[in-house]
């Protein structure tokens, strides 16, 4: 259905630079009935945390995915966290037109992520101008990690499962 893994690899790129220790896990609280995915770790980037939560349909059919990812970033790095988001961004804007679909984002914007400051913007993806789906990215960056938080559906769906999300987004522990 949605595809993430580009939008990662682009935040891997550009946050990658050194070592660094991989802390704690982030904890996450995700919503009742969803289900919890067990994401394969990335031998090219061992020292990423990425978990995932999907909510099907009454068929089993996914209509909301959410992912969470930590990326460890080297001490003496500085992330440009409003360039890392525009590129993610654009990486989702770019495979959903090459899927056939439009896409308007509104305004990145500031936003929390726990207890961090981040930022956050959300596409809404049209076809022959029906809205279809619904994106949204929040990036945070802490002193020697940083965190995206990543959640699309299906329209419908996605507006129907904004308390949800927001329960899990709010029980969010970095």
């Amino acid at each position: 259905m949605i595809r993430f893994h580009q939008t990662l690899f682009v935040l891997i790129c550009l946050l990658s630079g050194g070592k660094a220790a991989l802390a704690d896990t982030p904890l996450i609280s995700w919503p009742n009935g969803w289900e919890v995915e067990a994401v394969p770790q990335d031998d090219a980037s061992p020292k990423v945390s990425r978990q995932r939560a999907v909510k099907n349909d009454a068929g089993g059919t996914p209509v909301v995915v959410m992912e969470l990812t930590m990326t460890p970033v080297a001490s003496d790095h500085q992330v440009n966290l409003q360039g890392v988001l525009l590129e993610m961004r654009k990486s989702v804007q770019k495979d959903f037109f090459q899927s056939g679909y439009q896409s308007v984002c509104n305004k990145i914007h500031p936003a929390t992520l726990s207890r961090l400051t981040a930022l956050e913007t959300t596409c809404t993806i049209t076809q022959n101008g029906r809205h279809v789906l619904s994106q949204t990215l929040v990036a945070a960056v802490d002193a020697d990690k940083a965190y995206v938080l990543s959640y699309a559906g299906q329209a419908g769906a996605y507006k129907a499962s904004q308390v949800e999300i927001e329960a899990a987004r709010n029980s969010l522990k970095l």
